[in-house]
């Protein structure tokens, strides 16, 4: 992987770093596992806006993705590694020996031709095979792990992100994830071996504000240049600082806690998230 600067020929390409897609055979995208996706514009089924700054974009289509990884003990092979508009990551086409082909999200080493195989009992610990916690040796870098047996990967999915397997008591593993939290999960969840791929993504630079509409992203105006009735950091007389940090809605945003301190799950964590200085 790895990313390239633009020759500043034009305003826009000035400082844009684009990713050079190394990674990818392909640009044609499997139809038989394309969907339809409608654009919301931030709006829920009333129609009323629930969620600012969010409409247009460019037109794509949803790839469907194998999160549970499901089909068991049948080797897969890597037919190859495409973009994906709907997420950071990269995806990786498989086709089951019986020639099912699914979606997958790609890990950063996998190849055209690599065979991956998920299972409940212990297989090699290669990039890509999907395994359940309790099988996986300690130390081992891990990706796309589920949060209750069955529900299919939930969390360690973006681009470059990956945990590490620390330890293993009785039925729970510990896992420390991106953020710095350290946290218990049942062993019989599945996990993907090795970190997922587009690791260049965070230093990509869009380079014009049009990349962002292409994204559905509108314009998003400060808080300070508000009037007061539109945000608590709104008005005032001249160019005001906007008094402490807040949301629209008057919560503190930045630092402030709002996790609920009685929340069911909370006894799995073991370790809180770092604190970013």
């Amino acid at each position: 992987m790895s990313v390239k600067k633009l020759k500043p020929t034009t305003p826009g390409r000035r400082f844009r770093v684009v990713n050079s897609y190394d990674m990818l055979t392909t640009d044609q995208p499997e139809k038989s596992l394309l969907r339809p996706i409608k654009r919301t514009g931030g709006r829920n089924h009333q129609g009323k806006m629930t969620m600012r700054n969010r409409g247009g974009g460019h037109k794509k289509r949803y790839r469907v993705i194998d999160f549970k990884r499901d089909k068991k003990d049948i080797q897969a092979e890597i037919k190859s590694i495409e973009y994906d508009p709907n997420r950071s990551a990269f995806i990786a086409l498989v086709e089951y020996t019986d020639g099912e082909k699914r979606y997958v999200i790609a890990q950063n080493g996998m190849k055209v031709g690599q065979q991956i195989v998920s299972s409940d009992e212990n297989v090699p610990t290669n990039i890509g095979n999907a395994m359940p916690l309790a099988k996986i040796p300690f130390g081992t870098v891990i990706s796309c792990i589920e949060l209750n047996p069955g529900q299919g990967a939930s969390f360690v999915r973006s681009a470059g992100s990956f945990a590490q397997l620390v330890a293993r008591e009785g039925k729970y593993v510990t896992i420390k994830l991106p953020s710095g939290e350290v946290r218990m999960i049942l062993g019989t969840c599945r996990a993907t071996i090795g970190a997922v791929s587009n690791s260049d993504h965070a230093l990509i630079v869009s380079g014009k504000a049009g990349r962002s509409r292409w994204l559905g992203r509108r314009p998003r105006v400060r808080a300070v240049a508000m009037n007061p009735v539109d945000h608590p950091m709104g008005g005032g007389e001249g160019r005001a600082s906007g008094g402490h940090p807040r949301s629209r809605k008057g919560l503190p945003a930045k630092g402030y806690k709002t996790r609920s301190l009685t929340k069911a799950s909370n006894k799995y964590i073991v370790e809180r998230r770092k604190r970013r200085k």
